[in-house]
């Protein structure tokens, strides 16, 4: 794929464990240890509904960026979710998101992937609409069990 991405696997949870919860508590995203390792851990073992890629060098990496799978009739087949992005603050503003999200793209789209999906906080959308994202008519609505 890329230097820049890498696929984590269930060795790199507690790497990822420290990430979520700093990208949680700086989005005010209340959640526990107990909440993430339940999150994170089918994926990182291979469950096919999503994938967890590391930003940076694999084993001292800024960031993670987490994708679920869907599949759309609209959109004519497979499409992705952009769960969560998310790069250390001392490392923002360097070109790494824009390049992640590229490199990213291509990687889906070779897959197959028709569409990438994401939810913008206030902030991110200048970086968004560069990588080519644009509002749909509609706005996201969720269900929550």
């Amino acid at each position: 794929m890329t230097q820049l991405l890498h696929l984590a696997d269930a060795s790199d949870l507690d790497r990822l464990m420290t990430m979520v919860e700093a990208f949680h508590t700086e989005t005010g995203i209340a959640t526990t240890p107990e909440h993430l390792e339940g999150a994170l851990r089918p994926v990182l073992e291979g469950s096919p509904l999503g994938a967890i890629w590391l930003i940076g060098p694999k084993m001292s990496p800024v960031g993670y960026v987490c994708v679920s799978f869907g599949w759309s009739i609209e959109l004519g087949g497979l499409d992705a979710m952009i769960d969560e992005l998310w790069i250390r603050e001392k490392v923002r503003r360097r070109g790494m998101g824009a390049e992640a999200l590229a490199a990213l793209q291509a990687a889906l789209s070779e897959a197959g992937v028709r569409a990438l999906h994401l939810e913008v906080i206030e902030g991110a959308t200048r970086l968004y609409k560069r990588a080519g994202f644009r509002a749909r008519p509609y706005p996201l609505m969720t269900w929550m069990a």
